[in-house]
């Protein structure tokens, strides 16, 4: 099956254009966690609690005057909406020392009629150090993979293609991220296991495009580098689309009725599977041209 037939687009052509795009993504991406006062991590990665309770008739501006009272200033309440016509709040707070019980009790206080039975649905509590080593091992477990992709790209083709596709990934990582503080979503478990599927997707992407480049410059050798690498992204354009569209579909299946459980990751997923194969067809290839023209042009010299 092909979607898009014999197409010329050319890429290597606006390459410029897309570099100053990335830049102006992340650094948009970089104002939106300053103004924020950092990345906003949830409770996975900063220890605290958190509750998901059902009250029926209860509203939120109630549920947080109740919560500061008891000295819950900082507490956060979400609300959510289902199909089932049932009040859902999620409440999260820093503070973690006898947090649930005091919570509990003072919801039964003040909402008797709402309270009755098993009104928490769901509890979590994380300590601050725990939180604390979570998050360094996070970001240490996507520089990891970032490191041993490049690995495997320079055993596969050659280092500085490797350089390149990690720069890639990087640059799919820093504006999902930056997308996501744009959003307000909190960065916990679910959203870095997003991140990770992301830099697989996106590398298996790239490697196709890089595998037809290779191709393609051992057969038309004698052709100029721009005209190769602009017929190998046309050529395998229509399979990239394919997979895209596809899995964008499945993905925005979760993100519309997945509910609130799995709509972060959903929410990261489909915005990394559109920056990702942004990055494999204008950045990752381009990057490598630039890098392939530079050693030639040393060579000359030499």
């Amino acid at each position: 099956m092909q979607l898009l037939k014999d197409t010329n687009i050319d890429f290597i052509g606006i390459r410029k254009i897309c570099y100053f795009i990335s830049i102006a993504l992340i650094l948009i991406g970089f104002i939106s966690i300053a103004a924020h006062k950092g990345i906003k991590y949830n409770i996975d990665f900063t220890g605290g609690l958190m509750l998901q309770a059902e009250l029926n008739g209860v509203k939120a501006e109630q549920l947080r005057v109740t919560l500061s009272d008891i000295g819950f200033k900082d507490a956060e309440i979400q609300q959510i909406t289902d199909d089932t016509n049932t009040d859902l709040f999620i409440i999260k707070t820093s503070s973690t020392e006898n947090a649930s019980e005091k919570i509990k009790k003072a919801l039964k206080e003040n909402f008797p009629e709402s309270t009755k039975g098993n009104f928490i649905k769901q509890e979590e509590e994380v300590g601050p150090k725990a939180g604390f080593e979570m998050r360094n091992q996070a970001i240490r477990a996507v520089f990891i993979s970032i490191f041993f992709i490049l690995l495997y790209i320079w055993i596969r083709f050659k280092f500085s293609w490797g350089v390149s596709a990690a720069a890639a990934l990087l640059h799919d990582t820093l504006i999902t991220i930056g997308f996501l503080s744009i959003l307000n979503v909190e960065i916990g478990m679910t959203v870095l296991a997003a991140l990770l599927t992301i830099v697989g997707y996106s590398i298996n992407d790239t490697i196709v495009i890089f595998d037809r480049i290779r191709e393609d410059l051992k057969i038309y050798r004698k052709e100029d580098e721009y005209r190769i690498f602009n017929r190998s992204i046309n050529s395998t354009l229509s399979r990239t689309t394919i997979t895209s569209i596809t899995t964008l579909l499945a993905d925005l299946t979760l993100l519309i009725w997945g509910g609130p459980v799995i709509r972060d990751f959903a929410l990261t997923l489909f915005i990394g599977i559109i920056v990702g194969t942004y990055s494999s067809v204008f950045v990752a290839s381009s990057l490598v041209l630039d890098t392939v023209v530079a050693y030639k042009n040393r060579s000359k010299k030499k």
